[in-house]
């Protein structure tokens, strides 16, 4: 990387970083360019260079945030031994963020609230986000063994507890998500089967009798 790449990658950064805290805080219609400019301590012609129009700049934070949130939970999850330890952890980093002080919700859904469909840029990233966080949180679920009925159940506690702590303006909603995807797993009867196997079981092995205690997950 060249040093003037560098150093437009770090002003970059710079920027992003003002913006993010500025529109994430105050919502993106009521803050101006000038007051990002004056956030980033940056000349205006500097700012415009960066991005040419404020769309450009939303699209840009909301990016770069979904990518960090995203790397966030892989890594959260990742050594974590048991596979309904995996699921429940995403609602224990929930827990987390909702304790933030600057916690306001769901960026990606206060982007839309603000813009609607009528931003086709914004939309466009706000509906990238939610499929691939769809796919994350389903994943984890799906790769711990549970059905995808079970896995769309888990995301849509999770995006209930994030709209409403929100609202509420309190982080517990995330315990109360957690406990309910600990229901769901712990009452799972039907694990997806893998390759070759039926209900879960090595092919060509009978089933287990039905008074079989199943342990716990």
């Amino acid at each position: 990387m060249s040093l003037t790449t560098a150093a437009q990658e770090a002003l970059r950064g710079q920027l992003l970083d003002a913006a993010e805290r500025v529109f994430y805080a105050r919502g993106i219609q009521a803050v101006n360019m000038s007051e990002v400019r004056a956030a980033a301590d940056l000349p205006m012609r500097r700012v415009y260079q960066l991005f040419p129009s404020k769309d450009d700049m939303v699209v840009a934070f909301l990016r770069r945030r979904h990518d960090c949130m995203m790397s966030a939970i892989e890594d959260y999850v990742a050594d974590l031994p048991a596979p309904q330890e995996r699921v429940l952890a995403i609602f224990d980093y929930l827990d987390e963020w909702f304790h933030e002080p600057d916690f306001r919700g769901c960026p990606w859904m206060n982007a839309y609230g603000e813009l609607g469909p009528t931003n086709a840029p914004v939309a466009a990233e706000v509906h990238h986000h939610q499929q691939a966080f769809r796919a994350l949180i389903t994943g984890i679920v799906t790769a711990a063994g549970y059905t995808a009925g079970v896995a769309n159940a888990v995301y849509l506690l999770v995006e209930g507890a994030v709209a409403t702590a929100a609202v509420q303006h309190s982080a517990d909603p995330a315990g109360e998500a957690r406990h309910g995807a600990e229901l769901l797993l712990t009452n799972d009867r039907s694990r997806a089967p893998r390759p070759g196997t039926r209900s879960g079981r090595p092919a060509g092995k009978p089933d287990a009798p039905t008074t079989r205690v199943r342990s716990a997950r």
